[in-house]
């Protein structure tokens, strides 16, 4: 066979390579990962051209956050707000000496987070969509300067329709709203609320959308944290998406979804509205600020903590980062509530080196995910965990979406945050941490609610799946770094 160089086949041929060749290039060049790296070498050279081409869509961060634009734009720059966060010796003094170890948690946040821990905080915890909804609307209908709303579902149901109205009837009052959804998941019902929305005339956006091939890259990163701030004064934040299988009372436990959302009272406040704010201002390009978002802030409570935005746009992951200080800084416990369990090797070793110390590790997991892949694919993760030491609990229906987080019975870790490599390196998260042996307290008993309906996961049945399931959840987990 001969080609010429006009030959089709010729062009095509050398264009693939070329692709392969410089998909492979950046891959080695800029995946950090190991084992991500090696699947999408895998995938690029056994799936030509199609493999480069969706790893250029999906493989390649390239989200710059315009970090020097909103850099000048933070609100703690004012000097009306400068100082308000108190740094890590407050950590330990809020803290007795047997866990003045935790504080260490804090230093190490610190190396990543713009945002220092802040004093003066109250949280409420509402565990189920049911009454974290009513106090959300009540927020809503109560606020008169300011509503900034942040989803990454918000269905057009029953209970959306009451988010719409309620934000509609803010704007109609005068207060100046602004609502954000998250790209994709705005297209989560048929007909997305967002319409509805804009024909009322709220301003609302999509984060991170296009149907313009030269943004369609971007599709791999949303925009998965969750917040709502009425007046500057009151934040909810969480795991909560706005849909109506989270009505546990109305829809029942064999098609609802459970969930932990909080109410925010105190000077932490204003770390959420800058969250938003940010997103805000790299969306839209309009900038957030003065009295109406970012009002003078008397303390509300005794609680110290942080809030800690994270994503694509850090070079160091802060969730992965946080979650890490975490484990390394436990002596007793660490007691985990997740849908996902997929961490990566590196928070993965530092579980097992947690046990391996005497550390009780307790993980507690849906017993049937959302995503029957994602669930076949962290038997891998769970198995080597339970080899390590630690307990598992798969807690059966309502599927529970919660994240909760404790470290000694004194650290708190609550927020938008999954264990899965799309929360670690992918997604635009917002947790936040706290320092009180009595918020924990709360926490561990939403975790022991949990505990006490699920079953115990043991080593032996993983060992004894059947080979066919095996392999089937070992194909799961080499796809998984695409998901």
């Amino acid at each position: 066979m001969y080609w010429t160089a006009d030959d089709p086949n010729l062009l095509f041929t050398l264009s693939a390579v070329v692709l392969a060749l410089a998909a492979l290039g950046h891959v080695l060049l800029k995946k950090r990962d190991s084992r991500g790296a090696v699947a999408w070498v895998g995938f690029i050279l056994f799936v030509p051209v199609a493999g480069g081409l969706i790893y250029y869509l999906f493989g390649i961060n390239r989200v710059a956050r315009r970090a020097a634009k909103l850099k000048g734009l933070r609100v703690r720059d004012d000097p009306a707000l400068a100082g308000t966060g108190v740094g890590p010796k407050a950590a330990r003094a809020a803290l007795s000496p047997r866990l003045h170890h935790l504080a260490g948690i804090a230093r190490r946040v610190d190396y990543l987070s713009s945002n220092a821990p802040v004093g003066g905080n109250k949280v409420e915890p509402f565990d189920g969509g049911d009454r974290a909804y009513a106090e959300m609307l009540t927020a809503i209908d109560g606020a008169t300067r300011s509503v900034a709303l942040s989803s990454y579902i918000f269905r057009n149901d029953a209970i959306g329709g009451r988010f719409a109205d309620a934000l509609e009837r803010a704007h109609d009052r005068g207060v100046t709203v602004r609502v954000l959804v998250d790209g994709v998941g705005a297209y989560d019902s048929w007909q997305p609320v967002l319409y509805h929305l804009r024909r009322a005339g709220v301003p609302v956006q999509r984060f991170l959308f296009s149907l313009v091939p030269w943004r369609m890259p971007y599709l791999n990163m949303r925009n998965h944290a969750k917040l709502l701030i009425a007046d500057g004064r009151l934040a909810f934040t969480g795991g909560l998406n706005i849909k109506e299988e989270c009505l546990l009372e109305t829809v029942g436990p064999a098609e609802g979804v459970d969930d932990v959302h909080f109410r925010l009272e105190g000077p932490i406040v204003t770390q959420v509205m800058e969250r938003f704010a940010a997103d805000w201002c790299f969306t839209t390009g309009e900038t957030l600020m003065g009295e109406e978002w970012y009002p003078d802030l008397a303390p509300a409570g005794d609680l110290l903590g942080r809030g800690i935005a994270s994503g694509p746009d850090y070079e160091e992951n802060p969730l992965r980062w946080t979650l890490l200080a975490a484990i390394l800084s436990a002596r007793r416990s660490i007691r985990i509530v997740t849908p996902y369990f997929l961490p990566d090797e590196t928070v993965l070793s530092a579980l097992k080196l947690a046990a391996a110390g005497g550390v009780g590790i307790e993980i507690v997991l849906p017993e049937t995910s959302d995503h029957r892949i994602l669930q076949w694919a962290g038997r891998v993760e769970q198995e080597t965990a339970l080899a390590a030491g630690a307990k598992i609990w798969l807690r059966p229906a309502p599927f529970d979406h919660t994240k909760l987080m404790t470290v000694d019975g004194a650290w708190s870790l609550i927020g938008s945050g999954n264990w899965d490599m799309r929360s670690l390196r992918l997604n635009f998260e917002y947790v936040a941490e706290w320092y009180d042996t009595n918020f924990a307290a709360r926490i561990d008993a939403l975790i022991d609610r949990r505990v006490a309906v699920a079953r115990p996961l043991s080593l032996g049945e993983l060992r004894t799946r059947p080979i066919l399931t095996k392999l089937r959840d070992g194909a799961a987990h080499l796809v998984q770094p695409y998901m």
